[in-house]
Parts: structure tokens; sequence; C-alpha cells
């Protein structure tokens, strides 16, 4: 007996769409506190790099975002792939439940668990061999000095390698219901977002604190290469010696850095 495509049953796609939905907002609000960061605030927070220019990313903000949201490798192909797992059926049978709210646990374990994939699956793509890094990572690393609307300039291969591959692992190990999955696919988009920002956050040093992924921290992987191969913890380059401040980097123009040289002065 074959099987038809039309005998197939499909789950509500209430889920999928207030899923897809709250990621948007969520992003909303990440993009517009980058728009007051650049244009409004930037006297308290200081460019990561010395290169940095301030006035092209003023002039080519509105261009910039249009590039953002129509990266194929980014929205398109995460909101592909999160469609094609909720109405196949591949997502445990839990994350189509609205039982209860968000456990903060299993949002904990999300986190965690996707951060240690990504950062082996990066590992993978700069050690294994030439050939798949000049075809997956590569085009996201000729970005030299990264900005917001960086985070997901690279290559497809890169997204399914180094974001789907871990989200799947990660679905099919922590057992969530819808509320959970939505907490944690928003903020997660919206944290690879902000870690690519071309200035530290006012959060930074508290984050560092607690081994906590900053844009400070990304900016060096992208800097100095064989550094920082974490994104949202620092905890597993901590644990195999990959680490590197961008505070104690001679000669990286990082927040920090800036205001002990002035204390000095003065």
């Amino acid at each position: 007996m074959v099987l038809q495509f039309s005998d197939l049953e499909y789950p509500s796609c209430t889920g999928l769409l207030l899923g897809i939905s709250c990621v948007a907002v969520v992003h909303v609000f990440a993009i517009a506190y980058h728009y007051y960061q650049l244009f409004y605030n930037f006297d308290q927070l200081i460019a990561i790099n010395a290169k940095y220019n301030l006035k092209e990313s003023r002039k080519n903000f509105w261009g910039d975002l249009v590039s953002h949201l129509c990266n194929p490798e980014g929205f398109l192909l995460i909101g592909a792939y999160l469609s094609f797992t909720w109405m196949f059926n591949i997502m445990p049978e839990s994350y189509y439940s609205f039982d209860g709210g968000v456990n903060p646990l299993q949002l904990i374990f999300q986190f965690l668990i996707v951060d240690i994939l990504q950062t082996v699956m990066h590992l993978l793509e700069h050690k294994l061999s030439s050939f798949i890094y000049q075809k997956s990572h590569k085009p996201h690393h000729r970005i030299i000095q990264p900005k917001l609307f960086d985070a997901f300039n690279g290559s497809p291969a890169d997204t399914v390698t180094m974001i789907l591959i871990p989200l799947s692992v990660c679905a099919q190990v922590v057992h969530c219901n819808v509320w959970t999955y939505m907490a944690f696919g928003s903020l997660y988009a919206s944290w690879l977002t902000l870690v690519h920002c071309e200035y530290s956050h006012p959060w930074e040093s508290v984050f560092r604190a607690f081994s906590i992924g900053t844009a400070g921290d990304h900016h060096v992987h992208h800097a100095k290469f064989n550094y920082n191969f974490g994104h949202l913890f620092m905890i597993w380059d901590k644990l195999i010696d990959t680490y590197k401040s961008p505070v104690i980097i001679k000669g990286f123009q990082f927040a920090e850095n800036i205001n002990n040289d002035k204390s000095k002065m003065e």
C-alpha cells in the first residue's frame, strides 16, 4: 500500500503560527533596541572595533535591515524547518500540547544543550576539513567586524550545521510544551542576533561573570578566529581552553578597555 499525502493527518497549525509570531515580535523589540542604541545612546556604549563606522551603520540601517530579514539562510530556512517539523509531526508529542506554561528548567536545558551542540558543530567546521569550512562557515567569517544585521549572513550549509541540527537534536532530548518551545525559540533567535552587535551591551560585564556569551566575546571570535566558539555560553570554551576575554586583548577597542584607559589617564 502506497501512502498518499492526502492520507496524512496534519496537526493544527495554531501552535506553529503562534510560535513564528512570537519570534517575530521579540525580534522587532531587538531591532528597536538596536535602532535606539545606534541613533540615541552611543555615548554610553563604546564601539568594540576601532574601525567601526557609526555614520555608515546609521546611513545603511534600513537597507541592512531588509538584507537581514531576506537572507535565505536566516529566517526563511529556519521558518521552513519549523513548519516542516511541526506539520509532519516530527516533533515529540509534548510540543503540540498547550497545557501548562513556560517551564524555566526545561528552558535552561534547551539553551545549554543547543549551545554545546552548536559549539561542537562550530569547532568541527573550523577544524575538521578546509573543504567543509569553505563550503559552510567561511562566508560568515569573511566578516571580520560583524554588525547585528550580519547574524544570519553566511550560507545555508552553515545554518543547517550550526542551527538546525542542534535544534533538531535538542527537540528530541527536551520534551517541553508549546509555550516553552515558543519562549526558547524567541529568545534564541534574538540572542544569536544580539551577540553580533557592533557595540557592547550594558549587561556584558555581568554576563561574562557568569560565562554567558556577549557581543564582545563573539567579536573576539571574528577577530581572532581560534577563540570563543560558543555563542550563548562561554563555559565550553573555558573547559577546552579556547576562551579569550575582550577585556584582556591588547589594542582591542572594547568599552571596558577604553574606560580603563581613561581612568588611568585621570
